[in-house]
């Protein structure tokens, strides 16, 4: 089973998103689970204090060290990485995504305040993950996030599997465009190749489609992907976005 822990302040946030649809299936099925673990209970004193002030001064509040360590230490790690929500971590992405879904689970830390002491990160050899270019009130969502894009992946939880070989970033490009009924909708129609029933084209046109929409939107993704395969100038026929 792919153990999952989470260390929070604010255990009333999960499960949140984790607990629907395939997700919360999959836990059912004895194929992941989750539990959590209150950084509170590890706190100093009376009233439990979590955070000191900053050393050299400045705004705000720190997560002590010697608190962190506890709670931190109180979980069986089992080969397990400690995961640390950082906006100066590492780029979470679909790479990381595939690598932390063949360990056996995830340690996740949601900071708080101005963040926390650097000694315990160092100390326990916490890996910094990073879930954009952007700053949250606190780590819970960023680790909901970050799990569910890890536990979508195990064997078993997707409905259909081959899908996951098809989305965004699995192939080095966006997604292509996705139709359904009605054929025609607000003037608007689904693309003649797409209603063919011709395999081969159906496959190029979705190759294509992908090509140009990255290239479109993400030129960096696009100029990675161009560096290993032998491109062509992408020709949809008829886009739609």
């Amino acid at each position: 089973m792919f153990e999952t822990s989470f260390i929070t302040l604010f255990p009333e946030a999960f499960p949140g998103p984790l607990g629907v649809s395939i997700l919360e299936r999959a836990r059912k099925e004895g194929i992941w689970d989750w539990d959590i673990i209150q950084l509170r209970d590890f706190g100093i004193g009376k009233h439990r204090n979590v955070d000191e002030t900053p050393a050299g001064g400045g705004a705000g509040m720190v997560l002590r060290p010697d608190v962190a360590a506890a709670a931190i230490d109180s979980l069986p790690r089992q080969e397990r990485p400690l995961i640390y929500l950082s906006p100066r971590g590492k780029p979470f992405d679909q790479e990381m995504a595939r690598t932390f879904a063949e360990g056996p689970g995830l340690i996740l830390f949601c900071g708080r305040f101005e963040g926390l002491d650097e000694r315990v990160i160092e100390g326990r050899d916490m890996i910094e993950v990073s879930m954009g270019d952007f700053v949250l009130a606190g780590g819970e969502v960023a680790a909901m996030a970050l799990t569910e894009a890890v536990v979508r992946l195990l064997p078993g939880v997707a409905g259909n599997e081959d899908s996951l070989s098809e989305e965004s970033f699995e192939t080095g490009l966006l997604e292509h465009p996705q139709y359904t009924l009605p054929r025609e909708w607000e003037g608007r129609g689904t693309p003649d190749v797409l209603l063919s029933g011709d395999h081969k084209r159906i496959a190029e046109w979705r190759l294509n489609s992908a090509k140009a929409l990255t290239k479109q939107r993400r030129p960096d993704l696009y100029a990675a992907y161009s560096e290993t395969h032998d491109i062509q100038a992408p020709e949809t026929g008829d886009e739609h976005y």
